[in-house]
C-alpha cells in the first residue's frame, strides 16, 4: 500500500459564471479552476496518475477586504506550490502518511487537492474504487481516540443524493423582479429553478442585516411555500454576523414574522453565521436558543470541531477543499459522539467533471442525504471544455450528466442526483481531464 510521489503538476482553466454569485462580502463573476496531476510509483514499480480539481474562490479562505481577488487567487496558488514541494520526491509511504495536514484554510487548500490526486492514482494503480479503498482503509487513516478501521468499514455509499439549491444574495427570486435576464435558456430565478430541477432542499444566504435578511427571506418563502410537499432549508451566514447576539436577533425576527412561519419550521441548521474571529468564543447559548449551528470557515484545523462542540456547536461541514481526511475523521467523531452531532455537505461552486464527482462520492460514502450544489446553476456546465472532454464524461457517467442547451451539465431530476457510475476504479471518475486543453499554473 506504500508508494512514492514521482511528479506533481499544477494546471489552471478559466471559469466564467453565467450569472453572478454573491455570498458574504464578494460577488463572483469568474475565477480560475486549479487542477493537479500526480504520478506515483508503488513498491512493485507500478506507476499510475491521478487528478483533482478545485475552484480558486476569492474572499472565502481569506476574507481580508484589503486583498484583491487576484491576490486571493495567488494565496491559493502558493498553497499548492508549497504542498507540491512538500509532497514531491518523498520516499515510500501510505496515502495518509504522505498527507501534510495544515492549520488554516488557505494553508490546507494545496494539501487537500494533492491528497485527492494521490488517492485517485493509488486507486487506479490497484484497480479499486474510492468506496472500496476507504472502506478497507487502503490509505491507512488513523487518528488518536478513534477506531477508524471500524468506522470506515461500516460506511455504505448511496446511489443518489438530494441537491440542496443555493439562493445567493443577488439571485432573482421571481420573474417579476428579473430585469436583465441571461437569456441562455437555463433557469435564472428561484421559481424557474424549482420548476426545472424539482428541488426540495435549499440553502439560503443571509447578509448580516436583520431587517434586509428577513425581507429577502420573506420573498423566498413566498416561492418555497407554493411547494405542496415538505421542503427543508439551511441558513448560511458566511460570517456576516459579528457575534451571537446578532444571530439571536435574526432568529427572533424570523420567528416573529408571519410570512416566515413555514420557512422557519423547515430550517434544519444554520451554517457559520459569526465571524471566525468570534465564532469559537462564548456560544454556549446557541444550543438552546437556535436551530443546530455548524462551523464551516472556522473549521481550519483538525482540532477545530472538538473545540466548537465544547461551545455548543452541533455540526461541521464537509468540503473537499478542506481535505477528505478531515471529513472522514470528523464524520467518525460524529458517530462516536452520538446522534446530536452531524456533518453536512457544502459546495464551493464545485465544477462539473472530476471535482464534482469526487465531492459527490465523498458525501455519498459519508451517508449524507443531501448536499449543497451550486456550480450547475452559476456556471454553464462544461460549456468551456473541449467537446471531446465533455463527451468523455457524458458517455462514461451518463447518470450524473446530461446534454442540454449546447453543453454537458449535471443532471438533476425531482431534486435528486444519480451517481451509481461513480463506483468505478479510481476516485469516482472513469475519465481524466484533458491536460492539453489547460495551461500550467504560473
Amino acid at each position: 500500500m506504500r508508494f512514492s510521489v514521482e511528479e506533481i503538476a499544477c494546471f489552471e482553466r478559466p471559469v466564467k459564471l453565467r450569472m453572478p454569485f454573491r455570498f458574504g462580502v464578494v460577488t463572483m463573476t469568474q475565477a480560475p479552476q486549479a487542477f493537479v496531476r500526480a504520478r506515483i510509483r508503488l513498491e512493485n514499480a507500478t506507476q499510475a496518475e491521478g487528478a483533482a480539481a478545485e475552484l480558486l474562490v476569492p474572499k472565502w479562505f481569506d476574507k481580508n477586504p484589503a486583498l484583491s481577488n487576484e491576490e486571493n487567487f495567488e494565496q491559493l496558488r502558493q498553497s499548492m506550490r508549497a504542498a507540491r514541494e512538500a509532497y514531491q520526491g518523498c520516499g515510500l509511504d501510505t496515502a495518509y502518511g504522505h498527507s501534510r495536514p495544515a492549520v488554516g484554510l488557505v494553508e490546507s487548500y494545496g494539501p487537500a487537492l494533492l491528497d485527492r490526486a494521490l488517492l485517485d492514482a493509488l486507486c487506479r494503480a490497484l484497480d479499486v474504487s474510492f468506496y472500496e479503498a476507504v472502506r478497507t482503509n487502503l490509505p491507512r487513516i488513523s487518528f488518536s481516540g478513534l477506531d477508524m478501521n471500524l468506522f470506515l468499514a461500516g460506511l455504505e455509499p448511496a446511489n443518489r443524493i438530494a441537491a440542496r439549491h443555493t439562493v445567493g444574495l443577488s439571485d432573482p427570486i421571481t420573474s417579476l423582479e428579473h430585469g436583465s435576464p441571461v437569456g441562455d435558456g437555463l433557469p435564472e430565478t428561484l421559481e424557474e429553478v424549482i420548476a426545472r430541477y424539482g428541488h426540495r432542499w435549499f440553502k439560503l444566504k443571509v447578509g448580516g442585516d436583520v431587517k434586509a435578511d428577513v425581507e429577502r427571506l420573506g420573498a423566498i418563502a413566498g416561492v418555497l411555500d407554493r411547494i405542496a410537499e415538505p421542503y427543508r432549508a439551511s441558513l448560511d451566514g458566511n460570517e456576516q454576523y459579528r457575534d451571537v447576539d446578532g444571530v439571536l436577533d435574526l432568529w427572533r425576527a424570523i420567528k416573529a414574522e408571519p410570512r416566515l412561519r413555514r420557512l422557519a419550521s423547515s430550517i434544519v441548521f444554520i451554517e457559520q453565521p459569526i465571524k471566525r474571529q468570534n465564532a469559537l468564543a462564548g456560544l454556549e447559548m446557541l444550543a438552546e436558543a437556535l436551530p443546530p449551528v455548524i462551523i464551516d470557515e472556522s473549521d481550519d484545523s483538525l482540532d477545530a470541531f472538538p473545540r466548537a462542540k465544547a461551545l455548543g456547536y452541533r455540526g461541521v461541514s464537509s468540503k473537499t477543499c478542506k481535505g477528505i481526511y478531515k471529513s472522514l475523521i470528523n464524520a467518525a467523531r460524529c458517530a462516536q459522539w452520538g446522534p446530536d452531532y452531524f456533518m453536512t455537505g457544502e459546495d464551493l461552486t464545485v465544477q462539473a467533471g472530476i471535482a464534482l464527482q469526487q465531492d459527490l462520492a465523498l458525501v455519498s460514502l459519508l451517508g449524507l442525504a443531501h448536499v449543497e450544489r451550486n456550480g450547475h446553476h452559476y456556471v454553464n456546465g462544461m460549456a468551456g471544455l473541449p467537446a471531446g472532454e465533455q463527451e468523455a464524461f457524458l458517455s462514461r457517467h451518463d447518470d450524473v450528466y446530461e446534454r442540454s442547451h449546447g453543453a454537458v451539465r449535471l443532471r438533476i431530476r425531482e431534486g435528486m442526483i444519480q451517481m451509481r457510475s461513480l463506483d468505478c476504479p479510481g476516485f469516482a471518475s472513469r475519465v481524466l481531464p484533458d491536460w492539453s486543453a489547460m495551461g500550467r499554473m504560473p
